[in-house]
């Protein structure tokens, strides 16, 4: 069974999330796609992360229709800080199958700064998605990846591929795959809720209710 991975706060999750999560199964032929919510930081310090129990929940809620997705609380349900690489180590003894870890093209840039960054990058295949405003010619910069031609890049780039793969080890591959952009985010959906504003057509179905029912995000009942 070939299982792709999507971690993320999921504050709240958004149907530019589920057409992620879609097009990508699609694409490589996904048999599952698991959502990983992250948990609480010990230290809370960001006001506009909603609790851990409701971003899983609302996850739940998002994807009770989709035959193929599943979501973990693996993450959602610790105390403590969890980094991807203790994530994967412990999903692999509890499911069987091959693991695809996607990640936003954003993020994967920051990967030198991951915990065990190099371990991860030889040991999982990486999937990496195309995000608004990044190129895929930016990850010339990462040192810990084997060379790629540069025309290569450039052709995801403008659209002249939609995927790249690249053997990062024996045993891993890092694809690149180039989506349709989708320019919902999270934090534009926080803002109009605070300012009281419709974010219907953003979010799946049930989940402006569930926010509204919880007071999540400065919403107020009512609104």
């Amino acid at each position: 069974m070939r299982i792709g991975l999507l971690g993320g706060t999921f504050n709240p999750i958004h149907r530019g999330h589920l057409h992620i999560a879609e097009q990508t199964g699609a694409r490589l032929g996904l048999d599952q796609i698991l959502f990983i919510p992250t948990g609480d930081p010990p230290h809370k310090s960001g006001k506009t992360l909603a609790p851990a129990h409701h971003r899983l929940e609302m996850v739940k809620l998002a994807i009770r229709d989709f035959p193929t997705f599943r979501v973990s609380d693996i993450e959602a349900s610790s105390s403590e800080t969890c980094y991807t690489i203790d994530t994967l180590r412990a999903l692999k003894k509890q499911l069987d199958g091959e693991f695809l870890f996607l990640v936003g093209l954003d993020a994967f840039l920051d990967l030198p700064t991951w915990k065990a960054g190099h371990e991860l990058i030889t040991a999982t295949h990486f999937v990496v998605i195309s995000r608004p405003g990044v190129r895929f010619a930016q990850i010339k910069s990462l040192a810990m990846l084997p060379p790629i031609p540069e025309n290569e890049l450039a052709a995801l780039d403008t659209g002249q591929r939609d995927h790249l793969d690249v053997a990062t080890s024996p045993a891993s591959t890092l694809t690149l795959l180039a989506l349709p952009p989708c320019h919902i985010s999270a934090s534009a959906i926080r803002d109009r809720l605070q300012q009281g504003m419709p974010v219907g057509d953003w979010l799946p179905a049930g989940i402006e209710s569930y926010i509204i029912q919880h007071r999540l995000y400065g919403v107020r009942k009512g609104e």
